[in-house]
């Protein structure tokens, strides 16, 4: 390299140096040209409340979510089920089933890990009985704890319908799709933390003057919900992303519950 250029380059790195260590602004370089950003989507509303409302009676309702061990020691853990027992909220029925609309809460501060009979009732070895206090206190507390629910902050998960329609299984006459009777596809914005997400569900009804039954089970990511899923000793003991959701929910005309 010629003399010139090497006094050159040593100019140009002092006045760099100097410019960082006195705090000089330096001119960057201008952006490159960025690709055109659409605009985002508009935020979908939750269906309008209209029809008569059924009040969801808590001591007939349940919910429970089923969550696996996972990691090379997921053998040291336990499979636990979660249940909330305090479900609240309304559903109202007008004469369209488009026109269906719900909102539910789910407490937080109210579920259970591993109560005895929601144990026995999945006949499943993966659901053995013993299951040691000290488990299920730890269960709990990471459950409702900062890096999980966040319970403290967020006391409750809302549900909110956004869409109701028959659901299609199978073919009808002619080859057309046709629905089970008292089956509808519900698309709902599930509230966790104070972040709304979508989620599809299949939901089996029955409906009486007087009462609405409303049951189901899917399949559920924590992380599609915008969990992280508990993990510790780097992994090796772990709770799987997917949880079983089974739910019951049991509604009645508004007025009627104090019967």
């Amino acid at each position: 390299m010629h003399v010139q250029a090497r006094c050159l380059l040593r100019i140009l790195a002092a006045g760099f140096l100097g410019a960082l260590l006195t705090g000089c602004p330096v001119r960057a370089p201008p952006p490159a040209a960025r690709p055109a950003v659409s605009a985002p989507a508009a935020e979908e509303l939750p269906a309008p409340h209209v029809g008569r409302p059924y009040d969801i009676v808590p001591q007939e309702s349940v919910l429970t979510i089923l969550v696996f061990r996972g990691g090379t020691l997921g053998s040291a853990g336990h499979n636990h089920v979660i249940a909330s027992h305090s479900l609240s909220g309304t559903i109202y029925v007008p004469q369209a089933l488009a026109n269906v609309s719900f909102e539910v809460h789910v407490p937080l501060a109210a579920l259970t890990v591993d109560e005895a009979a929601l144990r026995a009732a999945q006949m499943s070895p993966d659901f053995p009985p013993d299951v040691p206090e000290t488990a299920r206190e730890g269960t709990r507390r990471n459950m409702l704890g900062a890096a999980l629910l966040n319970a403290v902050d967020y006391p409750q998960i809302t549900l909110r319908a956004l869409a109701v329609a028959p659901a299609v299984d199978g073919a009808g006459a002619n080859g057309v799709a046709a629905a089970p009777a008292g089956l509808v596809q519900v698309r709902l914005q599930a509230e966790v933390r104070a972040a709304q997400r979508t989620l599809a569900v299949p939901v089996r009804y029955e409906r009486s003057d007087a009462t609405v039954i409303a049951s189901g089970e899917l399949a559920v990511r924590q992380t599609s919900l915008g969990l992280t899923p508990f993990s510790a000793l780097l992994g090796a003991l772990q709770v799987q992303d997917e949880m079983q959701v089974k739910f019951r929910i049991v509604a009645r005309a508004a007025g009627s519950l104090a019967r």
